[in-house]
């Protein structure tokens, strides 16, 4: 069998006893499998730091896109309005949904390589009283940089709107106080930093606003309402549920609080990332982001004058266990590692000593 790691924003490497979980079949009616999703919904509240009076858990099939689409298309009413803010291919993507949902938005942009102004956020939440929510990205795996949620958080609460966050990849990797900051609904997924695999999404919500979305939703499949309704009665969900991914799940969450939880993860995160950056810098290669660089994925620029192609690269490492991702970038010549999941500082030496490798047998002329 063919095995190499995942150097991805996910969906990353798993431990092997989280894939072991994905051998047994259940049943979605089964008592036992419904107290599974309960205490999924349970734990998770745990890790946002919120409890079940003020929040609750939606578990939504689907990858992280159907969470972000679930909530924007569910609690955003067609007499109000979202102001999106992006830097990056994930907060543009938010503007596709809108877009295709026909949800009332306006967009404030930075370029791919700078955070949001929490002080432009309050400004042109002042000068247009229409907007009744804000939606963001956490981390944006588009370029690499951890956006400063909390600060725009605190404006978004203090103008009365709304908060949702895109904390696809960085739920579980970097410590976030869900109710502190500020958020209403943050949507991530099964197969980021909590480390199981792809066929799920999860929102934690603010519980009363969830209720006022009654109603709202634009389709029957993605309503975040109803899902929580039948979902929140004994852990049924409402159409059939990725039973294997869930049973992952578990285990995943299982072995994140055996790790130490969120702060020994977010460590390791933090210390494979650094460590990373350093290695690659003593091989002259630099990095896209200067400041705000998240733990999860890093963007690079290639070596000057240099002849190879990133499929030729990509192919070299991963004929040696790794696989990397390419750049996301229109405007600059790059290519991405990821640092979570199952990777530690040992494999962050051997991938960047395989990248000093083949930099070496393709030296430029």
């Amino acid at each position: 069998m063919k095995n190499y790691k995942l150097l991805t924003p996910g969906p990353l490497t798993t431990t092997e006893n989280v894939k072991k979980e994905m051998l047994f079949d259940h049943c979605t009616w089964d008592d036992d499998y419904k107290a599974i999703t309960l205490k999924i919904r349970e734990e998770l509240l745990e890790l946002g730091h919120v409890n079940n009076e003020d929040y609750t858990v939606v578990l939504m099939q689907g990858s992280g896109t159907f969470g972000v689409e679930s909530v924007l298309t569910s609690v955003i009413g067609d007499d109000e309005k979202v102001l999106i803010v992006t830097n990056g291919a994930y907060g543009e993507r938010q503007v596709d949904i809108a877009k295709h949902a026909k949800i009332p938005y306006t967009t404030y942009s930075e370029p791919y390589n700078k955070i949001p102004d929490a002080k432009k956020v309050a400004e042109i939440l002042k000068k247009d009283p229409s907007i009744t929510h804000v939606s963001m990205i956490h981390s944006e795996t588009t370029s690499g940089l951890l956006n400063d949620i909390e600060a725009v958080g605190k404006v978004v609460k203090e103008s009365g709107r709304t908060f949702i966050v895109d904390a696809m990849s960085s739920f579980g990797g970097v410590d976030i106080p869900v109710k502190e900051w500020g958020i209403d609904f943050i949507v991530s997924s099964a197969n980021k930093c909590i480390q199981g695999v792809p066929g799920f999404s999860f929102i934690i919500a603010n519980k009363a606003k969830l209720i006022a979305s009654e109603g709202k939703a634009r389709s029957l499949s993605l309503d975040l309402y109803d899902q929580w309704k039948t979902m929140d009665k004994d852990g049924k969900w409402r159409f059939t549920s990725p039973t294997h991914v869930v049973l992952a799940f578990a285990k995943a969450l299982e072995e994140m609080k055996e790790e130490g939880g969120i702060p020994a993860r977010s460590k390791r995160y933090y210390d494979n990332n650094h460590l990373l950056i350093e290695r690659m810098k003593e091989m002259g290669i630099d990095t896209y982001i200067k400041d705000h660089q998240g733990p999860i994925i890093t963007t690079f620029f290639y070596p000057e004058h240099h002849t190879f192609s990133f499929t030729d690269m990509y192919q070299y490492i991963k004929e040696r266990g790794y696989a990397i991702y390419p750049g996301k970038l229109t405007d600059a010549d790059t290519f991405r590692i990821g640092n979570i999941g199952e990777i530690y500082e040992e494999d962050i030496e051997k991938v960047c000593a395989i990248i000093k490798e083949f930099l070496e047998v393709n030296k430029s002329e």
